[in-house]
């Protein structure tokens, strides 16, 4: 856990970076979530033990030419949209020890983390990770971030200068009991809960100062090798005809992400004065399986890594472990290990995402119209 009583004190205010594509006049990005946008806050938790994915190669072969912690080949969601503010990668929470790993901003996305509470989970006889954490831990981290590294100065105008990534998040909400084996007619249920955990969040950072906040939904279940061979069907009417990807699991998708549009609606009627903006990852991502070579890719929904099967996916052979295959180009593939995406697809998806957002900032003014 990061000591952070080791933290300096103080902050020099940093002046305004202005890029050629960048979004807005933003000093610092603050994300949360899960593994694809975990920048290598669970690797710090592992400590020495690399048995776990992202923890050796192959991920991190592509751009970092190392494992650093991120479920891909190379870059997440959250690298991406750092490029697009034209701001560094965002520091792990965990791995910073002084005020010159923050001068940016902090990354407190948990590979594994839930959106909901996990006492939600034990009291339905559901096991969780405990060291993964979930959301509301996350914002905790940030309040503390905020109270002891920024004691002497204004955090509000800190704050309210920031660009805010609240997600990808709740994707493992619905992944761990369905590894269980428990029927998705039952965790339909559980998506409220998981939407008021997001919303709880979203709060909690406009009552700290945030105006800017990015909530992206989830990315399409139906088309990941994880569910495409847990739930391998005979049944022609299950599969999406022009993609290959199973219906009902991208309907629950997009259940999710219709209660989320439908209360970030209201967060904007209860915070007028915050920017509240909804991520399309779904749209953007489902738009790579319907024209896969018109983006570059050849088998999208095959794992560049993994076991076995026709999707290259093996519930007991993960990637990177004795036995499993690795794609000699992942840049072919949307799929990196069955769960997580590769950097050429986590690059589509986020230019898909930000080019959207670019239409609704009016330059330093940090506006949307």
């Amino acid at each position: 856990m990061l000591c952070i009583s080791t933290m300096l004190t103080t902050l020099t205010v940093l002046l305004l970076i202005s890029f050629p594509r960048s979004l807005g006049c933003y000093t610092r990005m603050f994300c949360f979530g899960d593994s694809l946008t975990d920048t290598g806050n669970f690797k710090h938790i592992l400590g020495n033990d690399t048995s776990y994915i992202a923890t050796h190669l192959p991920y991190g072969e592509t751009y970092f030419h190392r494992p650093t912690g991120r479920y891909s080949d190379g870059r997440v969601f959250a690298d991406y949209f750092a490029e697009a503010l034209g701001l560094p990668f965002p520091k792990p929470y965990l791995d910073g020890r002084t005020e010159m790993d923050f001068q940016f901003g902090a990354n407190f996305a948990v590979g594994g983390a839930t959106a909901m509470n996990h006492s939600f989970f034990k009291e339905k006889g559901i096991s969780v990770d405990p060291r993964v954490g979930f959301l509301a831990q996350q914002i905790q981290w940030f309040k503390q971030l905020l109270n002891v590294t920024y004691p002497d100065l204004d955090y509000r105008d800190i704050v309210e200068r920031s660009f805010f990534l609240v997600g990808e998040i709740g994707a493992n909400d619905y992944l761990i009991p369905s590894a269980v084996n428990i029927p998705f007619r039952d965790i339909y249920t559980f998506v409220p809960g998981a939407i008021s955990a997001v919303s709880s969040s979203i709060k909690e950072l406009i009552l700290v100062g945030a105006k800017t906040l990015v909530i992206p939904g989830l990315v399409p279940f139906g088309c990941a090798p994880f569910y495409l061979t847990m739930f391998q069907s005979r049944n022609k009417q299950d599969y999406d005809k022009k993609t290959g990807c199973i219906k009902w699991l991208n309907e629950f998708s997009n259940y999710h992400d219709k209660l989320l549009k439908k209360e970030l609606h209201k967060l904007r009627q209860l915070y007028p004065h915050a920017t509240i903006l909804y991520a399309d990852y779904y749209g953007a991502t489902i738009n790579i399986f319907k024209s896969p070579k018109n983006y570059g890719f050849d088998t999208p929904l095959v794992a560049c890594c993994g076991g076995d099967g026709p999707y290259n996916f093996s519930r007991s052979v993960n990637c990177g472990d004795a036995g499993s295959r690795v794609c000699a180009n992942p840049s072919k593939y949307v799929s990196f290990d069955g769960f997580h995406l590769t950097d050429a697809a986590n690059k589509v998806i986020v230019d898909e995402v930000v080019k959207k957002l670019h239409k609704k900032f009016t330059g330093c003014k940090r506006q949307f119209n």
